[in-house]
């Protein structure tokens, strides 16, 4: 599932491709896309508006227009594609056996952004502004933004009685941290994920905020090296596996102590951790 950093990829990729272009036309493949939203009022709504930038909040794309704002969310498998014309979209779109899986187009003056996922969760949105959107309203702070502070997240942390691993899952609290990155941020700075959030000293929740916002760029430099290519329908962020600690590492030892990673369950996901240098 993409999170902060391979959402922020993706919209430093796609600003020069679509930043002042105007938008000719809506093509709506899948209307499952826009739900709870109408196609047609998503077609109506964007169609002849001026993309003015590509902006990113937590793990939410967003194209700002000269009114209004499309919204973008890849939950688990979205991936945007890019064509050259409408010809070549029409030509490849949805076309078996060798086609290109699209549910939302936006015809640009110049160049076609597909907006894509085959099992259908990622959804396209329209809204009058920022405010509007009731799914931006309800995020916290993004994580790489400079209000995140050490001082704001020992605040929240401190606010709260719910294990760590949850605490850094709310989007509500910290926008854009996933079960990846929430992993890994736990494992850098050894903090049990079980641990009750209240529980951290000023000096553990600076351990943390260090952590998160060390693994967040790391995570970002290797989601653009290399840089998205949304011109190949195949493409994907390659080396993540590298630069990891702790995720999906079940059984491996531990790259600080040698102990097995350990699997755990946590609101119904995943949790890796090593259980004896994390307390």
């Amino acid at each position: 599932m993409p999170e902060l950093p391979e959402v922020e990829a993706v919209t430093r990729s796609l600003r020069p491709l679509v930043r002042g272009r105007r938008i000719c036309c809506v093509h709506i493949f899948h209307p499952i896309a826009t739900k709870p939203q109408s196609p047609t009022r998503l077609a109506k709504f964007a169609e002849r508006r001026r993309i003015l930038d590509a902006s990113r909040h937590g793990k939410y794309l967003l194209l700002v227009l000269d009114r209004g704002l499309i919204e973008m969310h890849f939950r688990f498998d979205g991936q945007l594609i890019w064509f050259r014309s409408a010809s070549e979209l029409l030509r490849r779109a949805n076309q078996s056996p060798d086609g290109v899986h699209v549910d939302v187009a936006l015809e640009l003056d110049k160049g076609v952004l597909g907006f894509a996922d085959q099992r259908h969760f990622g959804r396209v949105h329209h809204w009058e502004s920022f405010e509007a959107c009731p799914s931006l309203r309800a995020l916290g702070l993004d994580a790489l933004s400079r209000e995140f502070t050490p001082s704001f997240l020992h605040a929240h942390l401190s606010a709260s009685r719910r294990p760590l691993k949850e605490f850094l899952l709310d989007q509500s609290k910290i926008a854009g941290i996933g079960n990846i990155y929430s992993a890994e941020a736990l494992w850098h700075a050894r903090l049990d994920p079980r641990r009750p959030a209240n529980s951290l000293s000023r000096t553990d929740s600076a351990k943390l905020h260090k952590a998160i916002v060390s693994v967040l760029r790391r995570a970002l430099e290797c989601c653009l090296d290399p840089a998205p290519d949304f011109r190949d329908p195949q493409w994907w962020f390659q080396g993540l596996e590298k630069i990891l600690r702790a995720y999906q590492r079940e059984g491996l030892p531990c790259r600080r102590c040698g102990r097995a990673i350990r699997r755990i369950e946590q609101g119904g996901r995943s949790t890796y951790c090593c259980l004896h240098c994390q307390k």
